[in-house]
């Protein structure tokens, strides 16, 4: 295996993917001629020319409806956001297009298009520029969620999302491109859509958690650790669909449960697994679920109220040991 950035395995992927297939083509603001906002695109443009690496102007809802409409004919595109952020514009054709017309056509319009680029905060980006949406995409049926947290999740899971037939939202870390991690060096390397992995084995508590806050889990898990506390680390991976059976298992192996997300509390991702947990596995629950996400008020610009505002390794650290009181 090779160590690569997330950014390097984004790109293989797309470059194997585009050279497997060639209906694959990549469209989006600066993808060809500036390689990309984060360079995850860099030489697919000489490499595959302008007809499927497309420059677009700054019109989100344009092009987006543009590859809705070239995957009802056949073509498989995957469309970049720059940012997450502004691909708000463009939701009604991804939620109203994209996400429906394989029902409302009865079948007959499979829509096998890939909407990726990075979510959530970095640093100092203010409001508008740093939300995690991705409860806001799970929300709707027939859109893919996938969230992977390391290059070699990345990679695989790209791969798999350009080859299925319907819409996925893939969501990358805005603070994970220059991570390095093992990736596989096989061309055919994927990882199937739906299954989570356990990262850290543990047998006290299960952090479950998605994306870029796997990180903070593990560094919270190894803090744990010095306290003698064995914390299981479950990464989703995807949000639609979901592993209910690999976070049935570890509730049932540890009994208690702190969710990390990086999103609002307020309607997101572990309100929804909380409930889950609470219908299918209550009997083995010792004690609340606890959750740890970003503060509800939107993201302030200051430095200092910024880090307060985001998830954090202490505030995990302090919601496990309330979850085992300690």
């Amino acid at each position: 295996m090779a160590e690569i950035t997330y950014r390097e395995a984004l790109n293989q992927a797309l470059a194997e993917e585009m050279e497997r297939d060639p209906d694959v083509f990549l469209m989006g603001e600066e993808v060809g001629v500036y390689n990309g906002a984060y360079k995850v695109s860099k030489g697919l443009l000489d490499r595959f020319g302008e007809m499927r690496v497309v420059d677009t102007p700054i019109t989100e809802l344009g092009f987006t409806g543009l590859g809705v409409g070239s995957a009802m004919v056949g073509l498989r595109p995957v469309i970049e956001f720059m940012t997450y952020n502004f691909s708000i514009l463009a939701f009604d054709q991804v939620v109203n297009s994209a996400a429906k017309l394989l029902s409302m056509s009865g079948g007959q319009f499979p829509i096998p298009i890939t909407f990726r680029g990075p979510t959530g905060a970095a640093l100092q980006l203010s409001a508008q520029h740093s939300q995690a949406l991705e409860a806001m995409y799970a929300h709707f049926p027939g859109i893919k969620v996938v969230v992977p947290g390391t290059p070699a999740d990345a990679k695989g899971l790209l791969k798999t999302s350009i080859r299925d037939d319907d819409p996925v939202a893939f969501f990358e870390g805005e603070m994970l491109y220059n991570i390095k991690g093992e990736v596989p060096e096989d061309e055919d390397f994927t990882i199937p859509l739906g299954v989570a992995e356990v990262k850290n084995e543990g047998s006290d508590v299960s952090i479950i958690t998605h994306g870029k806050m796997v990180h903070v889990a593990l560094q919270a898990a190894g803090k744990l650790a010095e306290d003698e506390v064995s914390a299981e680390v479950l990464d989703l991976r995807c949000l639609r669909p979901l592993d209910t059976d690999a976070i049935l298992a570890t509730v049932a192996k540890t009994n208690r449960v702190v969710i990390l997300e990086e999103g609002w509390p307020y309607g997101g991702i572990s309100t929804t697994l909380t409930t889950l947990i609470q219908e299918e596995a209550f009997d083995h629950l010792d004690a609340p679920i606890l959750r740890v996400t970003q503060a509800d008020v939107p993201m302030p610009y200051a430095k200092g109220l910024e880090k307060l505002a985001k998830p954090s390794v202490e505030r995990v650290v302090e919601q496990v040991n309330k979850v085992l009181y300690r």
